[in-house]
């Protein structure tokens, strides 16, 4: 009896143990799945965040303001008297001043001096001249005058050019040949066309300066009364480029790898008949120009791809400095020092800002507008060393710039370990200490640029055009729309008209030694032989 109830307890103690180790089992394998669980929900819970981040900046570049512009500093406008109040300081003594200010001339008269005046008069008849009082003749006391400005729209008529041919009639008469002469004329720019060099300055200049392809010419020519078909205007520019202005590009180039600061940029362009490449396939528009010493040079070129080794050709025997963004191709121009650009360093904080909510996005708190308040500290620095010479730039620089970037490279070592490298503030501080070597670079010269934006703003004319024309047809008419931006936008940089100046150039050019470097010096954007109708008149 007391075997069987013993047997019977160690049964109860096994099967309890039993149910001990399952429970046990079942209760990690549930701690398991709590953590698995809690990390996918963080890990979740990171992607939403990301995705709201995303949602918030994509929303603000649709509908917000495109400017960079610090909200701070406007906010801080607002108070200006607590910001600048001393109250240990004693109060000045009240002095009263009496001055007269002359009356500053209007702008109107200013932009009206270099127009041409047409002046019209409004006169009385004798017979109306009578004095309604006495009946007496009246005389002219003074004149009462209203300016408008009248807008003349383009015309279009056909230049007749017609040289006279002589002979002897003595030789004719009595000797065995005939002397003849002709009046010398100037050589035509397309030959057995009707093109002129004024008619090809307008249409290059409608399209490369104020964007307007064209198709949409062929309309405006129709209603002027011209039947000039797109594809005759498309023969014009790319014959009159390759003749005629592809010299002065070559010229720009060389005189462009002579300098010592040289800034770079590209963007995607559509070529249709590339050979060997589907329609759809992306090409790109480089952008080379000078930096802020020297006569302004902007040079665009045609290549197929993105590929690093167009840019180290094109540059090829330049040894100075060049200044781009963080395209990583650029890496492959040999003996050059490649300078950083502040203004991608500081977007990528301004648009973690953005990207926050409303209520956090000012907070002098974030984390973002941290990293933000150094990138503005360099900037106001930048701005009041503009007027220094290259000189008194650099040693104010090591001076002033140097200790916020000092301060600023330790900020970022120690928030790179506490964001997360995939969201856009963790893009940002990846980004800055990826590029600290480019982006300190800039305090080598005091002839170089805290940013890229000099090329920015010279490659937005291709872009704005682009979204008119949309793309080119053949590699051949990128090539000419890289030449005819070239002239277009280096003749605006040098205070220029470009229509002015086109129909000067096309006018010289074929009569002209076009393989002699010193002849199309001459007619280079900077040279001072050029005449003054090419000129626009400074405002300052």
């Amino acid at each position: 009896m007391e075997t069987m109830i013993n047997g019977s307890e160690t049964t109860t103690i096994e099967h309890f143990q039993e149910q001990v180790i399952l429970l046990t089992k079942q209760n990690a394998d549930l701690v398991a799945r709590l953590d698995k669980y809690a990390e996918e929900l963080a890990e979740a819970h990171v992607l939403l965040e990301w995705y709201e981040e995303q949602f918030r900046l994509n929303q603000h570049k649709r509908f917000g303001a495109s400017s960079e512009r610090t909200d701070m500093e406007q906010l801080c406008l607002f108070n200006e008297v607590e910001d600048i109040a001393s109250p240990m300081e004693p109060e000045p003594e009240l002095e009263t001043i009496t001055y007269k200010r002359r009356k500053k001339q209007g702008k109107r008269g200013v932009f009206l001096e270099d127009l041409p005046v047409e002046v019209i008069e409004y006169k009385l008849d004798e017979n109306e001249r009578t004095c309604p009082c006495c009946q007496g003749p009246m005389h002219q006391m003074s004149t009462k005058e209203r300016k408008e400005l009248m807008v003349i729209p383009p015309q279009v008529k056909v230049i007749n050019h017609v040289a006279s041919i002589y002979s002897c009639r003595n030789c004719e008469r009595e000797g065995i040949s005939t002397p003849i002469l002709t009046a010398p004329m100037p050589a035509p720019v397309l030959p057995k066309s009707l093109a002129s060099p004024s008619a090809i300055a307008y249409i290059v200049t409608q399209k490369y300066d104020m964007s307007m392809p064209l198709y949409r010419q062929e309309k405006q020519f129709n209603r002027l009364g011209v039947d000039l078909p797109r594809q005759t205007m498309a023969n014009w520019v790319l014959l009159s480029s390759e003749y005629w202005l592809d010299s002065l590009y070559k010229r720009m180039h060389e005189q462009l790898l002579k300098g010592d600061v040289i800034q770079c940029d590209e963007t995607p362009l559509q070529v249709l008949r590339e050979p060997g490449r589907a329609p759809q396939t992306q090409s790109y528009m480089w952008l080379y120009r000078s930096g802020r010493d020297g006569p302004p040079i902007v040079l665009y070129e045609y290549q197929p791809t993105r590929a690093g080794s167009h840019p180290a050709q094109f540059l090829s025997g330049f040894t100075g400095y060049i200044q781009v963004d963080g395209y990583a191709g650029y890496n492959k121009i040999p003996n050059v020092t490649l300078i950083g650009c502040w203004s991608h360093a500081r977007r990528g904080f301004e648009e973690a800002i953005k990207a926050l909510p409303k209520s956090a996005r000012k907070s002098q708190n974030v984390t973002a507008r941290k990293g933000l308040n150094f990138c503005n500290q360099l900037f106001d620095i930048e701005r009041d060393l503009k007027e220094l010479s290259p000189e008194e730039r650099y040693e104010a620089r090591l001076v002033q710039s140097r200790p916020v970037l000092d301060a600023f490279l330790a900020w970022l070592d120690t928030e790179s370990t506490q964001v997360l490298p995939k969201s856009l503030l963790g893009k940002a501080i990846t980004y800055c200490k990826n590029q600290w070597n480019k982006l300190t670079a800039f305090l080598k010269d005091g002839r170089l640029e805290i940013d890229n934006n000099r090329s920015e703003r010279s490659i937005k004319p291709f872009v704005i055009g682009r979204k008119n024309w949309l793309f080119s047809n053949t590699p051949r008419g990128a090539k000419a729309s890289a030449v005819c931006y070239s002239i277009v936008q280096t003749a605006k940089e040098n205070n220029l008209k470009p229509f002015a100046y086109l129909t000067y150039v096309l006018e010289r050019l074929p009569n002209i030694d076009i393989n002699d470097p010193a002849a199309v010096d001459e007619l280079l954007p900077w040279s001072p032989t050029l005449p003054e109708h090419c000129r626009v008149r400074s405002k300052s």
